[in-house]
């Protein structure tokens, strides 16, 4: 198999020289050879590599005022584990959720799975992910009501990571949690200590029962597959005494730092196409966010990358509390109605205020955070263009090889 250390075409402005897609074709039917694939995982490698060719169609933008063409553009998966595809569901995200951030500060807690059970996730991917994020929203929500805590409901947002920057498996719940709580009876509203949520220890004891008991619960009811019921036993015992891992990073300044961080992480996937650096007979070689480079077999990397495809149809990115859907116009108005006015900022403002993002349609929000206007003619500048599709002669060798 002939290997090149960078994609056969030339990089195109902005683009990587070596993107995940050529990796995929490049050591899958080795993959395949050497192991099974599920039905998702398939439908996954074969949305990644063919995603912007010409195998998926594609357009052009016509300007009607100056009658400039654009260079051919072929369409995306729209696949949420692409690394090429996950700009326009940011910030349609971001631009859905920007009303229900409230002007104060926020906390960013991080709850990990032991080690021991990350075989058991594995084999249950879907109920163990959804155990995950029922008991650590409930830890979270339980502290908040406790009257000698905060004594009102949170408002918790969710997001379920399952990597590390070398790609192995590490599921963990980043929860992004207001720093106070609307008081029971909707009257007050009780800020939290700006340098201190909860003591950790407590979280971590009280997430450790939760997620236990509800797996022994689930195993029970043979939802959940154990394999051999004493092994398992025999686990959770050990479990019980362990000290489980919760990790309060450092408060967000605000609403601002909470727009920031949700635009560039609720989305992230596995691995980006800018941090792969060579492919070659040895392998793939990629880079850590400390500047790490590794290597690993085309085979390992992908059973590596595959291991963090999500079942389908599951909500990776999920809301408690006061920002859950159940009270976006009621508690959660009573709150930002209760927070000081000069604080708060106003739901009508214009891209240009203090808050840009804030009344920004998903068009400004790509504008704002990248600085590339989707929607304007790239030679006279005016709002003016049309899609055309492309013709199917106008495909050209991008499209993947044939099998």
């Amino acid at each position: 198999m002939a290997l090149c250390a960078r994609s056969p075409e030339p990089a195109q402005e902005g683009r990587p020289s070596l993107e995940l897609a050529d990796v995929v074709r490049a050591f899958r039917p080795v993959h395949e050879q050497q192991h099974a694939l599920t039905l998702a995982e398939r439908a996954v490698l074969d949305a990644v590599a063919r995603c912007r060719t010409a195998a998926l169609g594609g357009h052009v933008n016509v300007c009607l005022d100056c009658g400039f063409v654009s260079d051919p553009s072929y369409d995306s998966c729209h696949n949420r584990h692409c690394p090429k595809c996950p700009a326009v569901a940011q910030a349609k995200w971001i631009a859905g959720r920007l009303e229900r951030v409230l002007p104060i500060h926020y906390f960013h807690v991080v709850f990990t799975l032991p080690a021991q059970l990350r075989g058991l996730a594995l084999a249950n991917p879907r109920i163990v992910y959804d155990l995950l994020f029922r008991c650590a929203s409930a830890t979270l929500l339980q502290l908040g009501v406790d009257p000698k805590r905060c004594g009102g409901e949170l408002g918790v947002t969710a997001v379920l990571h399952t990597w590390t920057q070398k790609l192995e498996y590490h599921p963990h719940l980043h929860c992004i949690v207001t720093g106070g709580a609307l008081s029971p009876d909707g009257s007050r509203w009780i800020s939290a200590r700006r340098d201190f949520l909860f003591p950790v220890h407590v979280m971590g004891r009280l997430f450790r029962g939760k997620m236990l008991d509800a797996l022994t619960r689930a195993a029970r009811s043979g939802t959940l597959r154990i394999g051999d019921p004493t092994r398992f036993a025999a686990l959770v015992a050990g479990l019980h005494r362990k000290s489980w891992n919760v990790y309060c990073k450092r408060p967000f300044g605000g609403a601002a730092q909470v727009i920031t961080y949700l635009g560039q992480y609720t989305h992230r996937v596995a691995i980006s196409n800018h941090r792969l650096l060579a492919m070659d007979q040895r392998g793939v070689t990629f880079r850590t966010k400390s500047g790490e480079h590794i290597t690993l077999d085309g085979v390992a990397f992908l059973m590596r990358w595959l291991r963090h495809i999500l079942p389908p149809g599951f909500t990776k990115i999920r809301h408690y509390g006061l920002v859950s859907a159940s009270h976006a116009t009621g508690r959660l108005e009573t709150a930002r109605q209760l927070l000081p006015a000069k604080s708060a900022p106003n739901p009508t403002a214009s891209p240009s205020s203090s808050n840009p993002l804030r009344a920004a349609k998903w068009r400004e929000v790509i504008r704002i955070l990248t600085g590339i206007e989707i929607d304007c003619c790239r030679c006279c500048g005016r709002r003016a263009l049309e899609r055309r599709p492309l013709p199917r002669s106008a495909f050209d060798a991008r499209a993947p090889p044939a099998a």
